[in-house]
C-alpha cells in the first residue's frame, strides 16, 4: 500500500508539474490592410474605375454591374438611396456635368468581404452652381458570382480650409463623443 501510495504521489507531482508550465500565447490577430501598391487595391481600382465609368457616361448596365440589388448609399448630407434609386437618378437627372472620379487608398480583406477606403471627387451642378464635392468613401464589397459588388457606400464631405463650408461641426476635434465631452447647455445654479 506504501508502494502504490508513493507511485501515486509521484505522478500527481509530476502532472501538477506539467499543468504549471506556461502554454506559448497565441500571436496577437492582425488585420490585413494593404498598401496602395498591393493586388487588391489595383483590383478595387479597377472596380471603381467601372462604377467612375458607369456614373459618367450615364450607363445603367454598367452601374448595375458594380452596385449589389441589396446596395445602400449614404451621402454626404446623410441622405439615404438603394440601388433602384441610384440607377433611376442616374438616367432621369438632367445635370450634364456630373462627373465622379474615385480613388481606392486601402482594401481589407475579410473572407468574401472587402472593406475599400478612398477618396473621391464628386463634380455636379449645386443650387448656386457648379460644385466640386471632395471627400473620403468607404465601400463595402460582397463576393459574388466570382466577382465583387458593393452593398455598401458611405461618403464624408472634407471639409474646407477658411471656412468655406456651410456645415462645420462645433466639436472639438479629431473626435467628439457628446456623452463625454462638455456640455452646451448651462447648468442651472
Amino acid at each position: 500500500m506504501t508502494r502504490f501510495a508513493a507511485c501515486f504521489s509521484v505522478i500527481l507531482l509530476s502532472c501538477t508539474a506539467l499543468a504549471q508550465v506556461p502554454s506559448p500565447s497565441p500571436a496577437p490577430v492582425q488585420i490585413p490592410v494593404t498598401s496602395t501598391s498591393s493586388p487588391e487595391v489595383q483590383q478595387f481600382q479597377k472596380i471603381e474605375s467601372s462604377w467612375d465609368d458607369a456614373v459618367n457616361r450615364r450607363d445603367q448596365y454598367g452601374l448595375e454591374l458594380v452596385l449589389s440589388p441589396l446596395f445602400l448609399d449614404v451621402s454626404a448630407s446623410g441622405d439615404i438611396s438603394t440601388r433602384n434609386q441610384q440607377v433611376a437618378y442616374l438616367i432621369t437627372t438632367e445635370d450634364k456635368t456630373l462627373h465622379l472620379e474615385q480613388k481606392v487608398i486601402t482594401v481589407r480583406m475579410l473572407g468574401d468581404i472587402a472593406v475599400a477606403n478612398g477618396t473621391y471627387v464628386l463634380h455636379h451642378r449645386g443650387t448656386s452652381g457648379q460644385v466640386d464635392e471632395k471627400g473620403v468613401f468607404t465601400h463595402v464589397f460582397e463576393r459574388a458570382h466570382n466577382g465583387w459588388l458593393c452593398i455598401n457606400s458611405q461618403r464624408t464631405v472634407l471639409r474646407e480650409e477658411g471656412g468655406k463650408n456651410k456645415k462645420q461641426s462645433n466639436a472639438e476635434l479629431p473626435f467628439h463623443f457628446p456623452i463625454f465631452g462638455k456640455s452646451d447647455k448651462k447648468e442651472a445654479q
